[in-house]
């Protein structure tokens, strides 16, 4: 078993680049599923105690990807982007940017990968284009409890 402070990998850098892994127990063709199926995305992904509305995706170089979301406090935020990647199950690449957010800071670039260890996947998320190393404070919770979420979703065996 891991000791929890190596459960997370954090850093950010001057250049307002964030990176977060985690290990997820999950071979990485099931990751990225979950990671890019409409239907499993809401069992994982969002802001805690809130909720997805809406998915729509079109998981191409060059497609595009919506998500209504609504917060735990009821506020409502649209996400969306373009997929520059698409290297099944090994690689995304995407623009994100944020509707509904009154801080949010403009388009930004998460690539997200998938790497076997083992039976399990090491999900690696780089969100880059921040102007400071301070506004990736409020991606880096959210991509934690979006991991957290995820690791849930197969910690239990229901895949």
């Amino acid at each position: 078993m891991q000791h929890p402070e190596w459960r997370y990998r954090m850093t950010s850098d001057p250049e307002g680049t964030l990176r977060v892994s985690r290990v997820i127990p999950a071979d990485p063709e099931a990751v990225f599923r979950a990671w890019t199926h409409p239907d499993l995305i809401p069992r994982w992904h969002g802001p805690p105690g809130g909720r997805i509305l809406d998915v729509q995706l079109d998981l191409v170089e060059g497609g595009a990807f919506s998500l209504r979301m609504e917060g735990a406090d009821g506020r409502l935020y649209h996400v969306f982007g373009v997929y520059q990647e698409v290297t099944a199950p090994r690689r995304l690449v995407y623009t994100w940017d944020v509707e509904g957010a009154d801080d949010w800071v403009g388009e930004t670039l998460v690539t997200v990968e998938f790497l076997r260890e083992g039976e399990s996947t090491r999900v690696v998320i780089t969100h880059e284009g921040f102007p400071t190393a301070r506004d990736t404070e409020g991606p880096r919770g959210g991509w934690i409890g979006c991991l957290d979420q995820l690791e849930g979703v197969f910690a239990y065996g229901s895949r």
